[in-house]
């Protein structure tokens, strides 16, 4: 079973039969080797992307050099496709974290689809608005926050959309380093690991490399803050996302 049997649609999942088989005909297929930029950030933005298989990190570098993961994206999720819609240049760069496969949309082709199946524009719209939600949520969150409850949070993130159910726990197989769950989490390294080692302590995750396995969903809610049942917040804590955590908790 993966993710999107249990968690949140994603978006070449939520396409019907002829809007999927339209867009794939507007798409080329390409692969990308572990590790190589499928855009740059600030990049003129002449397609979207779909990606088919493996996982991409959007990321952006401040100022001092530092990398800053912004999202992780997985196999049905379609990125890339502000810049395709505006034309204005990438805000963010995307690397595969492992070997990706995906369609590439041009961005002609995109708006033509989307013209052809509205439904389908509307549902980029609620996607971006969840997105906004999420990014506002994360503000607080970092300025709230302590280390270990924003690792909990990214941890939850990471279950609702990408986990899988095995033998009462929810495993979490996704290519991510400790730098890279930094990046994510404003956090240092040093401080990411020190909260992993906190969470296995208290027996409520266990980690292998390139692999997190979830044992007690609750404790890790309480710990990043997210309140029990639907609320207002974004992605992360949206009702979407809470109920992905939800399913697999109730599947495990």
């Amino acid at each position: 079973m993966n993710a999107a049997e249990h968690g949140s649609q994603r978006f070449l999942d939520s396409l019907d039969g002829p809007a999927a088989d339209d867009l794939r005909a507007r798409a080329m297929v390409r692969r990308f080797p572990r590790a190589t930029a499928l855009f740059h950030e600030d990049q003129v933005s002449d397609r979207a992307i779909v990606v088919l298989g493996g996982f991409v990190k959007l990321c952006s570098i401040s100022d001092d050099g530092r990398e800053i993961v912004l999202a992780i994206r997985g196999p049905g999720d379609l990125i890339g496709e502000i810049g395709a819609l505006d034309g204005r240049p990438r805000c963010a760069t995307a690397i595969a974290l492992e070997e990706v496969t995906a369609l590439m949309v041009p961005a002609t082709d995109l708006r033509l689809f989307l013209a052809a199946y509205p439904q389908v524009a509307l549902d980029i719209i609620s996607e971006l608005g969840a997105r906004l939600r999420d990014a506002d949520r994360k503000r607080v969150e970092f300025a709230a926050r302590d280390s270990m409850s924003r690792v909990a949070a990214r941890v939850l993130e990471l279950a609702g959309r990408f986990g899988v159910p095995i033998a009462g726990r929810v495993e979490i197989e996704l290519p991510i380093s400790q730098e890279e769950l930094a990046g994510w989490t404003g956090c240092s390294r040093d401080s990411v690991v020190k909260a992993l080692q906190a969470l296995r302590g208290l027996g409520w995750i266990e980690t292998q490399r390139k692999r997190i396995t979830v044992r007690d969903f609750e404790a890790l809610r309480r710990q990043a803050g997210w309140r029990d049942g639907p609320d207002a917040r974004g992605e992360g804590g949206s009702p979407a996302a809470e109920n992905s955590v939800d399913a697999a908790a109730g599947r495990a």
